[in-house]
């Protein structure tokens, strides 16, 4: 029992004395105005490490642990040695920006014994998160929904602390793309920390873990992402790469400081998602038809209108895949570059000295054809932009309006003369995304009587009879269960629901007078286009989607 206290106590002594250690590094962190790292909560990047020789390492107290990029980490238990300041201008020599860390000497005892694995590691390209194909498939076979998911982090939460860490990131990502999460949301509360994805744009409950494994979560994604390690009262944004089967699938991350704890967003950039078809929008067949005729001219402005998460950029990908060819010279001014396409100028705005308004005066003096700006935000933007539809150029771009007719009223209060848009507008549409029943599982009903006074209401307006199925009075409606195809959700993906107003007689005679959306509305009617309502109701009735989803999308009182 006395050797039983006496380990208890050496071990309690232990802990105090590295304890003690860790604050005094903290305190002359900041005596030194540099940041504080503590590696045993941070993974030791192998690329990083090996900049430095080991011999070098160990006579300067100092190990480089993180690499992204040109911008090396370097932790050093005393900052003003001369050997350090002798790594930082040799790394600062090799074209790196170093990032001075002060760390203790508990901490440095780790980053030198993975020089023992250097060997051993396999090389990993900087800022990329590899998981390895075996171990992708290996994960993607046991997930089956989402409890499977929830049972896997758990497990890797039980492993010991040195691998506990890559496995649950490894499980959460791997679970994240096998059930085509858009976004993986990490929410501390007071109790525990909550894990949510994403999915068909709506987010869904995956399991709650404890804080001290987020605690050791947190740095790492930091890490990845190339965030501040020791800021934790402001928000941060970066981005990382995970490397699957020789594809690059880009991430990123958004931190925000929380009341328990820092909350963290990660978007999955999977090309897969973004690269649909134009003919696989949703896009009734007459509607699509007049759009690629419309973007096909040689100058005007397309405009899609919508709010954050409806699909436009998806749209306008669509639209510029279709009008890519050798003979075009095609531009566009983003925020940010969320994916990249070939044979395209991709360039992202800079809050600071590349807004919006810049790049499109810099685009329009490298002769383009086609100019896709990211969104008009704000009067020199839509000025400019109208300019260039009135100057031979092809524009497509976005606006955060309710709907198509809308948009003329908000170009009006950016100070643009209503005769230039009947010059410069091809055609306005809006959007919104709804879930699409699975296949595989939906069931079909009668619809109720109120569901019967919406349907009813909405097709009145249909001017074309052809688009109304012969079935008016059944609806589908999402499963509940186990099934594989959808994890048990009852929807499998998203489609698209459209409104558009193209730019004719009745559209300009009614512009002169600064309609309301109401009047620009009724001015559209004759064109025969259904509107989102109508679209949505008429895909619920070929068994697309539910009208409880549409009903969440679009307010389905204003049918008429």
């Amino acid at each position: 029992m006395v050797v039983f206290a006496d380990a208890e106590q050496e071990k309690r002594l232990d802990f105090l004395r590295r304890r003690e250690e860790e604050e005094l590094a903290q305190v002359l962190s900041q005596k030194y105005g540099v940041e504080y790292v503590d590696l045993s909560l941070v993974s030791v990047n192998t690329e990083a490490l090996r900049l430095i020789p080991d011999a070098e390492a160990r006579a300067a107290e100092a190990a480089a642990f993180g690499r992204v990029g040109k911008r090396v980490s370097l932790a050093a238990r005393a900052p003003e040695n001369p050997k350090v300041k002798q790594l930082v201008a040799k790394l600062t020599d090799m074209g790196y920006e170093v990032t001075l860390f002060m760390t203790s000497q508990e901490s440095l005892k780790r980053a030198f014994d993975r020089y023992a694995d250097l060997s051993y590691a396999k090389e990993t390209k900087a800022g990329v998160f590899e998981l390895s194909n075996e171990e992708l498939e290996e994960l993607l076979t046991k997930v089956k929904g989402l409890k499977d998911i929830g049972a896997l982090i758990n497990e890797a939460i039980e492993l010991k602390r040195a691998y506990r860490i890559t496995r649950i990131l490894e499980v959460i990502l791997a679970g994240g793309l096998s059930t085509s999460a858009s976004d993986v949301h990490f929410e501390p509360e007071e109790k525990d920390v909550r894990l949510r994805y994403r999915l068909d744009g709506v987010l869904i409950d995956v399991l709650t873990f404890d804080h001290e494994t987020y605690r050791l979560l947190l740095p790492r994604l930091k890490l990845l992402s190339g965030l501040k390690l020791n800021v934790e009262g402001e928000a941060q944004d970066g981005r990382f790469s995970i490397k699957i089967k020789g594809a690059e699938i880009e991430l990123r991350t958004s931190i925000l400081p929380g009341n328990y704890a820092e909350t963290v967003v990660l978007r999955i950039l999977n090309p897969e998602s973004i690269g649909v078809p134009l003919e696989q929008l949703g896009f009734e067949e007459k509607l699509r038809l007049r759009i690629e005729k419309e973007i096909t001219k040689p100058n005007g402005m397309i405009l899609t209108t919508g709010p954050t998460g409806s699909g436009k950029t998806t749209t306008l990908y669509a639209f510029l895949r279709k009008v890519n060819n050798p003979e075009s010279k095609i531009i566009t001014i983003e925020d940010p570059i969320e994916y990249h396409l070939q044979g395209i100028v991709q360039t992202q705005v800079d809050k600071k000295t590349y807004t919006f308004a810049a790049g499109l005066r810099s685009a329009l003096r490298q002769d383009p054809d086609i100019i896709m700006v990211g969104e008009i935000r704000d009067a020199e933007v839509a000025s400019t932009a109208i300019n260039a539809a009135l100057t031979g150029h092809l524009v497509f771009s976005t606006l955060h309006t309710n709907d198509a007719a809308g948009s003329f009223p908000r170009l009006i209060d950016l100070g643009i003369d209503e005769k230039v848009l009947s010059s410069s507008i091809n055609v306005v549409m809006a959007q919104r995304l709804v879930r699409k029943l699975c296949p595989t599982c939906k069931k079909e009903r009668e619809a109720t009587p109120e569901e019967k006074v919406i349907i009813d209401r909405a097709l009145a307006g249909v001017a074309d009879r052809a688009l109304v199925p012969e079935k008016q009075n059944v609806v589908y409606e999402a499963a509940t269960g186990g099934c594989p195809e959808c994890h048990g959700r009852g929807y499998k993906g998203r489609v698209g629901i459209f409104e558009a107003i193209f730019m004719d007689q009745k559209i300009e005679e009614v512009l002169r007078t600064k309609p309301s959306e109401r009047e620009i509305a009724a001015a559209a009617k004759p064109q025969g286009i259904p509107t989102m309502q109508e679209d949505g109701i008429i895909k619920v009735l070929r068994g697309v989607t539910s009208l409880e989803e549409l009903r969440r999308v679009v307010d389905l009182d204003i049918a008429n």
